[in-house]
């Protein structure tokens, strides 16, 4: 049986050497093609990732008192409060001062996970392959 490598020996050491082929000679690396709805899920929990980022920040800066006058404050304040509205009045905001307990900002942590949940599923349910029987 012969080795499908060929390997020649070290003039110094005497161990085996492996001999490598030149750049050319070596097979092109496979490109292995993701199917579009595994990109759209992807997608989906990358959103909903970025979503829960953003809301639970806005959660911690408005526990911890976060002055408004700050660009970066007023930022993440004016990105989520679409988000955030629809929950909205669904419990008391409570808190001292600048000091706000959101509990909205709570709700939507857990809601928009849910909601990505089940486009991922309607993705997936969507995309199976359909095999009829004859």
């Amino acid at each position: 049986m012969t080795d499908p490598i060929p390997t020649t020996r070290d003039p110094e050491t005497g161990e085996r050497v492996e001999t490598v082929a030149p750049a050319a000679a070596r097979p092109a690396a496979y490109r292995t093609v993701v199917p579009a709805y595994v990109r759209m899920i992807q997608l989906v929990w990358f959103l909903a990732g970025l979503i829960d980022v953003l809301v639970g920040l806005r959660f911690i800066l408005k526990l911890f008192g976060a002055s408004v006058a700050s660009p970066f404050v007023s930022l993440i304040y004016g990105l989520t409060a679409p988000l955030v509205g629809p929950f909205q009045n669904i419990f008391p905001v409570s808190g001292q001062g600048t000091f706000v307990f959101e509990p909205a900002a709570l709700v939507a942590l857990v809601i928009y996970p849910l909601i990505a949940l089940g486009a991922v599923s309607l993705i997936r349910l969507l995309s199976q392959r359909r095999t009829v029987a004859t």
